[in-house]
Formats: C-alpha cells, structure tokens, sequence
C-alpha cells in the first residue's frame, strides 16, 4: 500500500449532496480536505428526483444556508421551476419546492469544489479505514493508495454493497451505471458496528417526445420564483411547467399481473423501503379501492428530452414497465429511456453516533448522509453540513456544534437518528418537529446566521446584510407598535370597506394587524411606510404579531425543557448499577448510550419515572459508588 505524502484534516468519502456539504464546509472552514469519490463526474449527481425541497425538506435547505451550505446557491443557479407549497395554509408549514436542471446542478457543484481553496478532489474507491492500534489514521482505496487524515467523513450514499434489482434480475451497482462500494461495510463489521440493509427506487426515464402532453394537466411554478437562498437576488433561470398524469385501473390490473416477478413481493429484496415514499406497486397493492394515482412529469432539464415521472417507482420488470406506463392517458406511445430500478444497500445503525456525527465506537469518524438511514438529499446535505463542520472543530480544537430540536429541523433529525435509530429510510416531516411554528423556513436564518458566522462559514458581507436586516425588523415592529390611527379620512374609508367599524381612535398598527382578516398588503393602501417596507421584514413582523401567543407559548416550553435536554450523560455510566431502574430501562439505555437525558427521555420505553432516577443518581454520584463497591 503506497501512502500519500500529505495528511490531511479532513478525509470526505463520497461526494453525493452530504459529501459536498461536509467537504465544502470542512474547508471554508480552514482546513485541508480531501474528498474521495468512485467517479468524480458523478458529484452532487441527482440520482432520483431532479428537485431541491418540499415539504419539510425546504426547511432543511432554508438551514443549510442560513449556516453557509452550498445547497440553496446551487439549486438558485439551475433550478428551471420554483413553488412555495402549503401557501394556504399556516407559515410553519409552508415549505419551498424547486425542479433543477440536473446536469446543471451537478457541474455547477463540481465547479464550486473544485474552485474551493483547501479542498482536493481525487478519484479512488475507499475500500477500508486504516488504523494504527485503535486510532484512525486515513483511508485505503482499492488503487493501492493509502491516504492519512485526521478525521474521515463516511458519505457513501447507496454505494455500500449497493445491488440494483429490476424485476428477479440483479446486478452490483451503487446507482444505474455505477458501480458499488465493496469491502467497508465488511470492516464496518468486524469493527463492531450494526449494519442494516435498506432498498429505495427510482422511477423510469421517459422521453418527453413520445408523450402527448395536450392530453395532460400543465402545472406552472410561481411567478415570480422565490429564491431558496438568503443571497440569492432573484432566480435568471428560464423557467418551465410540468405535468400531472394519473394511473388507471387498466394500470393496476398490468401491475398486479406483474407481481409474481417484483423482487419485492417475491422476497428477493432483503431491505426495509420507504414507508413514506412506496412504489407503484405498492400503492396498487396497499390501496386496492383507490382508481388512480398522481405523477408528475418532470423535466429533467432544458436541454434534455428526458423526463421523471415522480411518484412512479418501480422494480417490476422491462416487460411489465412498458405496457404500465404506456396505459396512462397521453402516454400511450411512450419510449423508456432509462428503466426503474430499486435498490439495496448496507447502512450503519445511528444509534452507535453522537449527536455530533462521530462514531461512538471509533473517535475522529463521522458518518453523514444514507449511511445513517435517510433518504433525501435535504437530509443527507444537512448531515454531511453539521459532520463537515465538528470534524472541522475537532481538528481545530474548539467544542462541536450541536443544534437543539428547538433550534432547527437539522437538529430534530439528528437526535431522532442518534436516539432513535432507524429501521427504515429515514424522511423528515413537519410533524416530527415539535416545535414547529418556532421552525419555519421564512426565520431560518434568524434562527441559524449567528451560528454559521460564528464558526467561519458565513462570509462578513452576508452576515452585515444580515444584520441589516435584524434591524429593520426590530425598527419596524417598534414602529407599528407606536403609530396609531388618528381615523382621517383615508383611514376611515379603509375601516369602512373592510368591516371593521369597531376600531377606534388610538388604535395602533399593531392592534389592527392581528386582525386575522388584515395583512400588511391592506396596511399599505393607507400607510406609506408600510408600502415601503422591504418584502422579507414585512413578512418576519406579520408572523410575529398574528402568531404571538403561540410563538411565546412554545418559548416557554423550551425554556422548561432545557435543563433536561443539556444535562450530559458520562460515557462510563453503568445503568445496571443504579438502583430503581427495571431492567428493561437498563438495557436500553446501555444499548443507546445516549449523550444527555434529553436524548434518554426520547427512548421508548424511558419512562419519566426513569429520568428521575437517573437525574437523581447523577446528582449524588452514586452509580460512581455502587460501581466502585463491586
């Protein structure tokens, strides 16, 4: 094995959306990064979906950014169609959604890298970790190259033993057409980590000149497109519309006559699926009443012929594939371009992490992204963000960051990982969040900017404009707080055409804002300042004021939560040795490890009556006692 001649700060293995983010971050943050990646042409590759976002997801995004990620910029910059979803509803469920351009995103994202001071890209198959005793030194790859790092960072994607099914044919792959990673899920293994098998798929590639797109419902994205990223101006891409098209019960009839050769019905496939993103056949199989289902025919680019219909995976076999899709209306004489597929691959239990990312089993390694049991490239971006950054902060010397689930959605997947595991594709939803209306896309950088500032990643002038903006709010909440009506004449035609009779003299702007009914649209018929203020402080003022109650409501819940939730766990703990505890609270705690009680009172079957026990036992130090009695 010939040993590279540079050690490096941090080693990134994989450069799927969490290795972009870890490298990226890694080395914005001052140190020297190597990321390692099968084939260098494949980075940030979208190897389902062509979109950024969606419900949940688009918080993940707006978070990212607001830390100084590279995922909001890069969708921004090729991202041909934009929706904000939910806009009905309340704003903590809004969520932004947007179809890129694939090969866009993907060159545009090796081209950020590679012009990355501090980072280097090399093509190498990363086969094992290298060790001198128990302390990681590097990587090896199957080249023969040995490359040494402080601390590594395992993205590996769907790579690890990756085995690509379409109906009872298989063959190795890490994605159609590439191939998968063997060999570091075996050392994962031996080393003592629980490794799992999960399975997702893809839909079929289509191509858009063999479907009659008259005969199906246009949707286009919002005029004007709203930007994912803080420092985004506006979106210049040309923007296009997709598609619906629906399944029918001929379709569910070609489907069923299929299933006898799904590897998922047949047993082939070993691993557990999304719950929450099922195939075709699923659907047809767990919904047998329900006539048709939804797709979208999604463009996956302006320059390609090639579309994605979402929602439409599969595993069943070419035979089946083509007639089923060929059944939908407008799509009658459609060509497959590319074939679905599922997929297996090895993943690494998160309950063996810290919240920081690192291994509990193996110091200085991280793992991020489909490793930990996502799926998602929101949720792999954001891991491989906050295990870029404390590898970053481990080498640099200085306390990692963790973010509570009161500070942000990266910080409610995490500890649901960390503490919870997973037996399945891993996806993150509004309501997992149980701090929700705290963490909304729109205050994502309210909540986050000082955070990615304060360790390197966000820029001087972002973080002034930033500033600005806290300002502005600040200005603007105090001024309508002050100005009141005086009931002149324009006031009183504006209360007069809005029903609102009941409002009197002295009444400020403030008071008249909460009005469910009233907006700061309404506000500027009649108010100049109103009319002037920028769009974004407008938007952070209405929340503020119409939601107050339940904003303040849920601070004080978090403020009651927080003793608990910080208070630290030693690593050397013996849970058998406190007494008062049953046995099945203390085989789950000594299977979990969790770093705090926050984390333990999120096991289930950790009783509150447990926590007690346990926050006493800390408190007087006697499971020290009981231990050294033995």
């Amino acid at each position: 094995m010939h040993s590279y001649d540079t050690i490096y700060d941090v080693i990134v293995v994989g450069a799927g959306h969490a290795g972009c983010e870890a490298a990226l971050a890694a080395a914005r943050m001052g140190c020297s990064t190597l990321m390692l990646t099968i084939n260098l042409d494949a980075i940030a590759l979208m190897s389902c979906n062509p979109a950024i976002g969606g419900l949940a997801k688009g918080h993940l995004v707006k978070e990212i950014d607001a830390l100084g990620g590279e995922m909001a910029r890069n969708i921004d910059a090729t991202g041909i169609q934009f929706r904000v979803l939910n806009t009905r509803k309340g704003p903590a469920v809004r969520a932004s959604r947007a179809q890129a351009d694939k090969q866009l995103y993907r060159l545009r994202m090796k081209r950020v890298l590679e012009q990355q001071d501090n980072l280097h890209l090399k093509q190498g198959e990363v086969t094992a970790l290298y060790r001198e005793g128990d302390e990681l030194k590097g990587v090896d790859t199957r080249s023969g190259i040995r490359f040494m790092g402080r601390t590594v960072i395992v993205t590996t994607g769907t790579f690890m033993r990756g085995l690509i099914h379409i109906g009872l044919t298989n063959y190795p792959g890490g994605r159609a057409g590439d191939l998968p990673s063997v060999g570091l899920s075996d050392q994962f293994r031996t080393l003592g980590f629980e490794v799992g098998r999960l399975k997702t798929g893809t839909p079929a590639r289509l191509d858009s000149r063999t479907i009659d797109f008259t005969r199906l419902e246009t949707q286009h994205g919002d005029n004007p497109p709203q930007p994912f990223s803080y420092s985004t101006e506006r979106i210049t891409m040309r923007q296009v519309p997709c598609h619906i098209a629906y399944t029918n019960p001929r379709s569910h009839e070609i489907i069923r006559s299929g299933l006898d050769r799904s590897p998922l019905y047949s047993g082939v496939i070993e691993g557990v699926g999304p719950r929450y993103c099922p195939s075709i056949e699923d659907k047809v199989v767990r919904f047998p009443d329900k006539e048709r289902h939804q797709t979208f025919i999604e463009p996956e680019g302006l320059e390609t012929v090639e579309v994605y219909p979402s929602g439409m995976s599969t595993s069943l076999p070419i035979d089946i594939q083509i007639p089923f899709y060929r059944s939908m209306e407008g799509l009658e004489r459609v060509e497959i371009m590319r074939p679905a597929y599922a997929i297996e691959y090895d993943y690494v239990d998160p309950i063996q992490l810290h919240a920081t990312l690192e291994t509990k089993l193996i110091r200085n390694l991280y793992h991020a992204g489909q490793i930990n049991g996502t799926s998602g490239y929101e949720e792999a971006a954001g891991q491989g963000l906050m295990a870029g950054i404390n590898a970053a902060l481990r080498v640099q010397g200085n306390p990692p960051l963790v973010l509570d689930r009161s500070e942000a959605y990266i910080g409610v997947m995490i500890d649901d990982l960390v503490t919870l595991g997973t037996k399945e594709p891993y996806r993150m939803f509004t309501s997992r969040a149980e701090y929700r209306l705290l963490l909304r896309e729109d205050n994502a950088d309210l909540r986050l900017r000082e955070k990615g500032h304060s360790i390197g990643l966000v820029p001087e002038e972002l973080y002034v404009g930033f500033l600005r903006k806290q300002e502005m709010i600040l200005a603007e909440q105090m001024r309508i707080a002050q100005t009141r009506l005086s009931l002149n004449e324009q006031e009183m035609a504006f209360l007069e055409e809005h029903d609102l009779a009941d409002i009197q003299r002295g009444t400020s702007l403030e008071q008249l804002l909460k009005r469910p009914e009233i907006t700061y649209a309404e506000l500027s018929l009649f108010d100049d300042v109103s009319r002037e203020t920028r769009t974004d402080v407008r938007e952070q003022v209405e929340i503020q004021i119409k939601y107050h109650g339940y904003i303040e409501r849920q601070k004080e819940q978090i403020e009651r939560a927080r003793g608990l939730e910080h208070a630290r766990l030693p690593e050397e703990l013996d849970y058998f040795s406190i007494n008062g505890l049953t046995t099945e609270v203390r085989e789950k705690m000594q299977r979990y490890r969790p770093d705090t009680l926050g984390q333990a009172s999120r096991i289930p079957g950790v009783t509150p009556a447990a926590i007690s026990v346990i926050s006493i036992a800390l408190k007087a130090n006697s499971w020290k006692t009981l231990k050294g009695c033995e």
